[in-house]
């Protein structure tokens, strides 16, 4: 019982405190009460959402207006992501990238849904798996390579799909392709592209690996 207790002790004690803002938010995850902590997951799903390709139009960092976060998720190459996000339309992080990252491990352990934020600006993107399992979204995207999101998972206020099917996000980040097939619309997305830190956490230096 005491085991038990100990977990929401920590929280209500660290959320009693007046620490300054980066020691806490590093201590509750280290302490595991991130998770509630988090806010509520975005909403999804709807029609696609078309963009403009002024979207990608040229920016201070290539099509966005910054680098890539200095602290990206499941141990994601950070010049990759960036060379990837903010100086590319067309190509892709290798097939099978993902699973050489902490990713597969992360994902599957996770109680509920993960959601995956933009890598340059920390806006969520998708959110996963909704509508399915995680080995149903673990076993589509190992068939193709790619993690792969469906139009229940995408929220369509910071992503958008350009005519030749290029996915990128409000902010100019470029995320992948729309590759429709049988069952609708696939969005076949690089990781480093949705490996961010939630914006907030971003700013103090926290890196949410668990999400």
């Amino acid at each position: 019982m005491a085991r038990t207790l100990l977990p929401i002790l920590a929280c209500t004690s660290l959320a009693g405190r007046r620490a300054p803002r980066l020691r806490r938010a590093a201590t509750l995850v280290a302490t595991g009460c991130a998770a509630s902590a988090a806010t509520a997951q975005p909403a999804t799903g709807g029609a696609l959402v078309r963009g403009d390709d002024s979207l990608m139009a040229p920016k201070a960092h290539g099509t966005t207006s910054t680098p890539v976060q200095e602290r990206l998720r499941w141990d994601v190459d950070r010049a990759t992501a960036d060379r990837i996000c903010s100086y590319n339309r067309h190509y892709a992080e290798y097939a099978g990238y993902y699973k050489r990252t902490t990713f597969i491990a992360a994902f599957s352990a996770a109680e509920g849904e993960t959601t995956f934020y933009d890598s340059v600006s920390g806006k969520p993107l998708f959110v996963a798996p909704r509508g399915r399992t995680h080995d149903a979204f673990l076993a589509e995207s190992s068939a193709h390579g790619w993690p792969s999101f469906r139009d229940e998972e995408c929220v369509w206020d910071n992503l958008r799909i350009l005519d030749d099917g290029e996915a990128v996000s409000v902010d100019g980040t470029h995320l992948g392709h729309n590759l429709p097939d049988s069952k609708g619309n696939r969005y076949c997305i690089n990781l480093v592209s949705v490996a961010g830190t939630p914006v907030d956490e971003a700013a103090a230096g926290v890196t949410r690996s668990e999400l």
